[in-house]
Order: structure tokens, then sequence, then C-alpha cells
């Protein structure tokens, strides 16, 4: 039993001891995994602590790279951003492109249809200077056989070598184009613009777009070259053809509207011009420019995913057209008299002008349209630029810039309504109509003339002695001393404000730009002296324009119509938008002074008038001359002029012509004026369809040949008809004084000159003794309507 106890306790105690290695070897377990733990969280917080300061290092770096690049970045744009933004634009028009469509600017046509300034379809020759200087990596050999790659701008020759075949542009010039430095990043160079429908085509054969048109082109070459060469040798020439052609690189042509002139310089001054941008300043080009630009239209185009291209099209406006007032044949009529007086003065002066300047307005009196307005400055409207009708080839190698800008300026400055000057004794019917309209004087006023007149402390001459006049016989003489007569009984107040309502002193607002207000003194500034020698024309300025308007005004019952160069607005279908209708500014006087006026100005063109010389055989006409000394007084240098309407009691047409210092030595005749004025009514009354209209003239006995060589400047005259004409054999009295005329000059300080054309009793002049009545075929010309009768209005403030 104790043997069983004792087995029983040691079973127990060794049960025990292997409890307590148990116990023993778990915590050994125990106590490494905790180590373990315990160096893991050492660890972790040693790699907390590093990463910590490395993530701080690197967010540093980091932003000091960033701060780097966005200052080199700022750099690159501020130095080269446009530079790149071409070239991602330019890569960016791989997938996308747009296109500008132009706009077709407006018609101008004269009155009756003709076409004077168009716009027809033309290329301009754009190029890619950065396209054509591509360098390409092409592969060459050695003189070994050995093969290397090498950059070069394969482009650039058959470029260069295609625009002067198809264009004809120098090759030098342009290759010095594609290698200004300054050209290196340009896109979109402009080599040349207005090129045809026929450039076009041969450009397009010489590039095609289309894989049979290659296809065609090398058949072509292997028929030409098939002749001398065959096999592989053929194969490799037509190849460098063809590879000469697809090397044609950075050219196109843009599509645009060229602007044409078919007259040229005809009616170039009221036509005008526009420029490369399709702008313009001048004539009615400038002053309608809103009206005859259209609008650009655009098309878009985009390449997608799946290459097909999607376009979206804006269309182009064209511009509105303009139907002027002008008749062209009109036109040409004056441009015939102007060149013959030009012909006839040189031919008898060695080839110089014939005068400093020459102006010439013809004008419908009953609505203010302007039929046909000239100067001799005379420029092709398809090459305004060109000097060298003007100036010698020396004289432009030494024009500066500013220097040939004045030039041009000059040229292309309408004379008849920016040339101020002192219109002389043509002045003189607004001076007698403003004293019948207020009242200071009646028609049958008996007005004084012994000489002169005593102005305060100046004496003012006149031509003669002309006695008692009434005021007709006082426009009939040209009479300065009725004129300062009248003038005084005005006095300054009243004169300004009546020949302010002439618009003496202000513009007309004719619809051209760069019109002149002229000179007028205001009642602060005008004494007696001034008063007494504007009476006649003298002391003021005013342009052809006013001069013209307000001669119509007198004439036609006293209405003042604006005067205006366009008659209608069209659109590109001819379907009126706008009718100009004309523009009643006031009534000036009443119908019976301008029977008045009419009386005496037809008195003008009496056998004892200064203005018979320009009398048309059957008609019965108005006319006025005028000679006005330019300051300073007594250089010897005059104005002439010479304004004249027909008929007489229903005026259909109104003319006023001036020649700016004559190259004479006497320059104070009025007969140069006169004869041009001649020259032109002759062919323009017919023309116009006004008819001989004075009691017993036979049309049927008048020689029908035109009126149309020579001008009326020699003064032996053959008696004709009821008229005379001037001889061939008297060229030899071109200067000087003329036998039958007496020069005088009266302003301030001397005598007016007037001039006593036609003095011989039953002259007339007509070239060769005949007039033109070709175009009388019968009809009526009829009065114009004119607007409701408006009041006398008061308009001495003037502009």
């Amino acid at each position: 039993m104790m043997k069983n106890a004792h087995g029983v306790l040691h079973c127990i105690y060794s049960k025990l001891q292997v409890t307590e290695v148990k116990k023993s070897k778990k915590y050994s377990e125990y106590q490494k995994k905790k180590e373990e733990r315990r160096q893991r969280r050492m660890r972790a917080k040693r790699f907390s602590r590093g990463s910590k300061r490395r993530l701080q290092m690197i967010f540093a770096l980091i932003v000091a790279l960033m701060f780097c690049l966005g200052v080199y970045i700022a750099r690159i744009n501020a130095t080269d951003g446009q530079r790149y933004s071409r070239i991602v634009m330019a890569q960016a028009q791989q997938s996308y492109q747009t296109k500008i469509i132009p706009f077709q600017r407006g018609n101008i046509t004269d009155r009756n249809g003709t076409v004077l300034a168009t716009s027809t379809k033309s290329y301009n020759l754009m190029l890619d200077v950065t396209d054509v200087n591509t360098l390409v990596e092409v592969t060459k050999r050695d003189s070994g056989g050995k093969a290397y790659t090498k950059q070069e701008k394969i482009y650039l020759e058959p470029t260069i070598k295609a625009i002067h075949k198809i264009f004809g542009l120098d090759e030098d010039k342009v290759r010095a184009i594609i290698e200004d430095p300054k050209n290196a990043d340009n896109r979109y160079y402009s080599l040349k613009k207005g090129y045809s429908v026929t450039e076009k085509k041969a450009f397009d054969a010489y590039c095609p777009s289309e894989k049979e048109d290659w296809k065609k082109l090398r058949d072509k070459f292997e028929k030409e070259l098939g002749k001398t060469s065959s096999g592989d040798a053929l194969t490799v020439q037509v190849e460098a053809k063809l590879d000469e052609r697809r090397n044609v690189r950075g050219i196109w042509l843009e599509e645009d509207y060229a602007r044409s002139y078919p007259m040229g310089s005809l009616a170039c001054d009221t036509i005008g011009f526009t420029y490369d941008d399709k702008t313009a300043d001048w004539g009615i080009e400038g002053y309608y420019n809103d009206t005859l630009s259209g609008t650009n239209g655009r098309q878009y185009g985009y390449l997608n995913a799946d290459a097909d291209v999607q376009q979206t099209i804006v269309p182009a406006t064209a511009g509105k057209n303009v139907v002027s007032t002008i008749d062209i044949n009109v036109q040409q009529i004056i441009r015939n008299a102007l060149q013959n007086y030009e012909d006839e003065m040189a031919e008898n002066d060695g080839g110089n002008d014939g005068a400093k300047a020459v102006g010439v307005v013809v004008m419908d009196p009953n609505n203010g349209e302007v039929l046909g307005m000239d100067s001799d400055r005379w420029y092709d409207l398809n090459n305004p630029r060109d000097l060298t009708p003007f100036c010698t080839k020396s004289e432009l190698a030494k024009m500066s810039d500013e220097d040939m800008g004045d030039k041009l300026s000059e040229l292309w400055g309408n004379f008849c309504i920016n040339k101020p000057f002192e219109p002389g004794s043509v002045f003189k019917p607004i001076t007698a109509a403003a004293g019948m309209s207020t009242g200071a004087i009646a028609a049958d006023t008996n007005l004084y003339c012994d000489g002169g007149r005593q102005v305060e402390d100046r004496y003012i001459a006149c031509e003669g002695s002309h006695g008692q006049l009434k005021v007709c016989e006082a426009i009939k003489y040209s009479c300065n001393s009725a004129m300062m007569e009248i003038a005084s009984k005005l006095g300054e107040t009243d004169f300004l404000k009546y020949t302010n309502s002439f618009n003496f002193g202000m513009k007309t607002g004719i619809d051209l730009p760069g019109e002149s207000g002229g000179v007028m003194f205001t009642a602060e500034t005008m004494g007696p002296v001034d008063l007494a020698v504007c009476s006649f024309g003298q002391g003021l300025e005013c342009t052809m324009i006013q001069e013209t308007a307000a001669i119509c005004a007198a004439i036609n019952g006293g209405y003042y119509y604006k005067p205006h160069v366009v008659k209608e607005i069209t659109d590109e279908h001819g379907s009126v938008i706008q009718s100009i209708e004309p523009v009643l500014e006031r009534r000036t006087n009443t119908e019976a002074v301008s029977a008045e006026i009419r009386k005496g100005i037809g008195m003008v063109m009496s056998p004892e008038g200064t203005g018979y010389v320009a009398k048309i055989p059957g008609y019965s006409m108005g006319g006025k001359t005028g000679t006005a000394e330019k300051q300073p007084r007594g250089n010897g240098k005059y104005v002439l002029s010479f304004v004249c309407f027909a008929p007489l009691e229903n005026p259909q047409v109104c003319m006023y012509v001036t020649v700016d210092e004559p190259n004479i030595e006497a320059q104070e005749t009025t007969i140069y004026a006169m004869s041009i004025a001649r020259n032109i009514m002759v062919e323009l009354l017919p023309y116009l369809h006004i008819f001989p209209d004075e009691e017993g003239y036979d049309t049927t006995n008048v020689d029908t040949t035109k009126v149309t060589n020579g001008l009326l400047l020699r003064h032996e005259y053959l008696t004709l008809a009821n008229g005379i004409v001037p001889s061939k054999d008297s060229k030899t009295t071109l200067k000087g004084n003329k036998k039958g005329f007496s020069q005088r000059q009266d302003d301030g300080t001397a005598a007016e000159t007037q001039t006593s054309e036609g003095t011989d009793s039953g002259q007339n002049v007509a070239e060769n003794g005949v007039m033109n009545t070709d175009a009388i075929t019968g009809g009526d010309a009829g009065t114009a309507e004119t607007p409701e009768q408006t009041l006398w209005q008061d308009n001495s403030g003037g502009e």
C-alpha cells in the first residue's frame, strides 16, 4: 500500500514537474513574443521619425522644383510664348481647321447702270515659311558607299521653283523672304494678291490634291520621258519629277475678291478707291464704305476620331450696291473738254500743264444731283499710288515717305469740294438776290456807278463807269459799284445772314469725304471794307460745290438742295433698299427774285454781255463770269470761273467751271473758263435732251457734226449762223493781253478785273462753226418735282 502511495506521489510530482516545464516554455515563448512586439514598436517609432524627416525633405524639394519650373515657364512665356503658341495652334490645325470666307464688296454704278467699281473673285498667294523651312532627315551615301543620315530643307527649292514657274515671281526675292530670320515663324505670309482663276488652275494642275490627278501626272511624265528613257532609268526620272512636285510645301491660294475700276481714271475724284484691307477713305468708296462692305463668313472643319470631316459653314454677307447720280457719258464729255484744254495749252506752251488746277461741276438745279464732277488731276483707280505720270524717276527717288504721302493726298483729294478760293464775280448774283429778298432794294431800284466807290479810307474801283443800272443790268455788266451799293444797304448782319442761307461759310453736306466749308466773315469780324469787297466775291472763300449749289438755288425759285452723288442703295440682286431722296435744306428766296436773277444772268449771255462767247446757238442760256485776283494782291495770279445754265426760264442743268492760275502770262481773262464751258455744253445739252428753244432758230440749217476737236482759245472769229467760231490760224495770241479784252481787278486796294469777252455784236463761239445735235431725238426733259416749300431759314451760325 505504501508502495502504491509512493507511486501515486511520484506520479503526481512528475506531472507537476512536467506542468512547470510547460509553464516555463510558455513563459519563455511569451517573453519572446513580448520582446518581438516591443522590438516592432521600437522599429515603428524609429521609422515614423525618419519618415517624417524624409517626407519633409522630399516635400521641400518638390516645392523648390515646382517654383523653379514656374519661373522657367514664365521666362519661356515672356520670351518665346508667341512662337510656342503658334506651334501648338499649327499642330491643333491637324485635327481642327477654320477658314475665312471673304465677302464681296458691293458695286458702284452710274445712274444708268454702268459699272464704275466692282469686285471679282481672285486669289491671294499665301506662304507658310515655317513649313517650307522644315528640316527632314534624309539618307545619303558617302564616296565609299556607306549610308549616313543628314537633315536638309528638301521643300525649299521645289517650292521656290513652283512659285516662279506658276506665278512668275522672282526666285531670289522669294528665297530672301523665306530665309529672312524675321519670317522664320511666319505661317501666314502674303506673297502677292489678285491672281485670277487661270493661275489657280495652273497651280492645281502643278500640285494635284487627288490621287487620280497624280496618276494622270505620272502618265504624262512617263509619256514625255519615255521618248528618251526606258526601264529603271525611266522609273527613276519619273519618280524624281513627281518628288519635285510632292515636295512643294507651304504655299496655297486663298480665295478673295479684287476691286477693279473698268473706267480707269474717269470720275476718279468722285469714285475713290479701296485699300488692300478692303476699306476706303476717298470718294464714294470712302463715304459709303460701311454700306459697300459686307461681312466675312467662316468655315469650320473638324477631323474626328473616325477620320470623318465634319464642317460648319457660316456664309459671307455681300456688301450693298451704290447707284450714283453720276452719268458716265456726262463725265466723259467733261473729261474730253479738260483733256482738249490741257493739250491745247501744252501745244502752245512747250508741254506745260494748262493751269495749276481746273475743275468742272455739272448739277441738276432741281434736286441737287451731281451729274458730273472732274478736275485735271487724274489718276488710275486701279493703280492709285502710281506717281510716274506726275513725277520723274529722279524726283520719285528723292522723295521721302512723308513727301510721297503728301503728294498722294494732294492727288487723291477732290478739287471741286476741298479747295476753297475767292469766287470773284460769280458771287454777284447772290448779293443781288440778298438785296431783293430782304427788301433792301427792288428789281427796279436805280443803282449808280461812276467808276468806283469810296469805302471809309479806301477807293474800290469798277471796270468802268456804268451810270444808272437796274439790278439785272448790274449783273449783266458785272458792276462792282452796284454790288457794293447793295451790300451797304444790306449791312453786315443781313448780308451774312443771307449768304449763310446759301451755305457760304459752311459745308454743303455733300456725301463725299473731305469737304471744306470755305471761309466767311462773322458779324464781329466784318467791317465796311470787308463787306464791300465780299459783295463782288473777294475776301471770302468757297468751294466749287458751294458756289454751284448756291447758284442753283438762286435760279430755281429759291430751293436750296443739298448736293449729293448717290441716288439709291440696292442689294446684290438689284432690289432697291434705300432711295436717296433730294433734301430741300431751306427756301432762300422767292420765284420773283429768281426770275430777276435769271434775267440778269441771261443778259450776260447777250451780245453785249461778258459771257456771250460761251453762248450755244439756239439755246436760251444764263451765265456769269468770275475773275478773282489771288493773295497777295498784285501778284498776277487769278482764279477764273464761269457758271452757266440752260434753258433760261426753266433751268435743267447748271455747270460751274474754274481755272486756277492758267499757265499764261496774262491770267485775268475768263475766256479759258468760258471756252471749256462752251465745249461741254455744246455736247451736254443735246445728250440731256435739252432742245434749242430760242424763237427763230432753225435746226435744219445746222451741221450736225460733233464739236469735239480743239478749244476756243483764239480770238479771231468767223461769223456763222447766229454765232461765231475761232479761226484755226490764230494760235499766236495765247499770251499777253488779247485784242478786244480789257483786264482790271477790284478788291480792297485795287480794281477787280472785269473782262468784256464777246463784246462784238452778233458773236457766238462754236468749234468749227457747228453744234452737236446728234442726240436730239425728241421727247421732253420735263420739270423736276421739288419738295414742299419751306420758309427761308436763318443759318447765320454757320459751322
